[in-house]
């Protein structure tokens, strides 16, 4: 161990590490490290969980990315595409491609005997991916699906269902109008709640064939084709690279396909959500700031305590650079310190919301019941390590006042 590690700490661990001026300087320089290290793994948790809360909930709707008819208007009265069992086949042959389904909608409204809904049919055959909406499934069940009959049943949101005072089992009727008026009446069989109100406002889920033949169409065309990915990181690259496959010819009966991404079909949605990458960082900065700033007083009020000390080892031989080794050595036992205790804060208030939600959001406005938390290992050790370099950064300067202090002139603070 050198000269200057050993001495900081023989400090560090001595009973007056802090005397009688400069305990409180190095109490609230420790809780300023603890304080602004937890505020970050707190902020960073709760703004990636959120992020990923909400992408989540997009991408359990419409999944990754979509193959859709070109000539569609961007509404859900949708133009058809011809997608055969081979097409499928070889989309989920793709590489990165977890999971091929087909959707189709159809734009009506539930009107009951005092009130009335618009709404979106989304008709889904039995390849479809349920594991979304039975994680979301509050009442009754989620039913296997067909595209080759109707059973006339539907899973709708809890959220149209307070509106128009439905609940399970009730036997809805609803309206499309194309060339003209068409009535359905359909079973309510199962009720789900994501708290995504743009989409539980929406969409009813049912029988594939029922939209089908709502819509007229041919027995092989659909609305689209939704494809679920292994990797969101490579969305971009596998949406370009499906597109180029797909897009080289028409299906048989004229359309042309048309690629798009979960990113690119809600782009306000995640312009909003790189905002919150900007919230992170004046948090992070601010944090540092104010750590950095209340280690910098407790090391220059412990230097001008100490300045005996460094006249002593000066005329004993120490140089500056030794002696401000021992006071950096001095701050990081105390930095560690402080950030022991911000790695405490921070991974108990993870924990505790993470197990038991004991904070509350609208989701009216939010999106979710409870505030939503996330770690990641790497971003984790990442701010300890930053923290704690950039705590040693900004007491670089301050040191340099040992410089400027000279043995003879040390023997009047005796």
């Amino acid at each position: 161990m050198n000269l200057s590690r050993f001495i900081a700490l023989r400090i560090y661990r001595s009973s007056d590490v802090g005397k009688q001026v400069s305990r409180p300087a190095v109490l609230i320089a420790t809780i300023g490290v603890a304080i602004g290290l937890a505020v970050m793994i707190i902020a960073v948790s709760v703004i990636i969980g959120f992020k990923s809360e909400v992408r989540d909930k997009i991408i359990g709707f419409g999944s990754h990315i979509q193959i859709s008819n070109s000539d569609a208007a961007r509404s859900f009265e949708t133009r058809p595409i011809a997608v055969t069992d081979s097409m499928l086949a070889a989309l989920a042959d793709n590489s990165g491609v977890k999971h091929v389904q087909r959707y189709s909608t159809k734009p009506g409204m539930i009107k009951t005997s005092d009130a009335f809904q618009g709404m979106v049919l989304k008709g889904i055959g039995p390849e479809y991916g349920s594991s979304f909406f039975r994680r979301h499934l509050i009442e009754g069940e989620f039913p296997q699906f067909s595209d080759s009959a109707s059973t006339n049943r539907v899973v709708i949101s809890k959220a149209i269902a307070d509106k128009l005072k439905l609940k399970l089992g009730d036997k809805i009727d609803t309206y499309y109008i194309q060339d003209d008026v068409r009535a359905r009446r359909l079973t309510i069989v199962g009720i789900y709640q994501t708290n995504f109100s743009e989409y539980d406002n929406l969409f009813l889920l049912t029988d594939l064939c029922l939209v089908n033949r709502l819509n007229k169409w041919h027995p092989d065309q659909v609305s689209g084709v939704e494809l679920e990915l292994y990797d969101y990181d490579k969305l971009e690259e596998t949406t370009y690279r499906i597109a180029d496959e797909v897009g080289r010819h028409p299906d048989p009966y004229g359309a042309e396909y048309c690629v798009l991404n979960v990113e690119q079909l809600n782009p306000q949605i995640f312009a909003w959500l790189g905002i919150l990458d900007v919230n992170i960082w004046v948090i992070l900065i601010l944090m540092i700031g104010v750590a950095g700033f209340t280690m910098v007083s407790g090391l220059l009020i412990i230097i001008i305590e100490r300045t005996s000390m460094i006249g002593v080892l000066k005329s004993l031989g120490a140089n500056n650079l030794t002696i401000r080794k021992l006071f950096l050595w001095l701050a990081v036992f105390l930095i560690g310190k402080g950030m022991l205790w911000g790695n405490v804060i921070g991974l108990a208030f993870y924990f505790i919301q993470k197990w038991f939600g004991l904070f509350c959001l609208d989701p009216e406005t939010y999106y979710m019941d409870t505030v939503p938390v996330s770690f990641n290992l790497w971003l984790f050790l990442l701010l300890n390590v930053g923290t704690l370099l950039a705590s040693i950064a900004m007491l670089l300067g301050p040191s340099y006042l040992i410089t400027r202090i000279h043995p003879a002139n040390s023997m009047r603070y005796e």
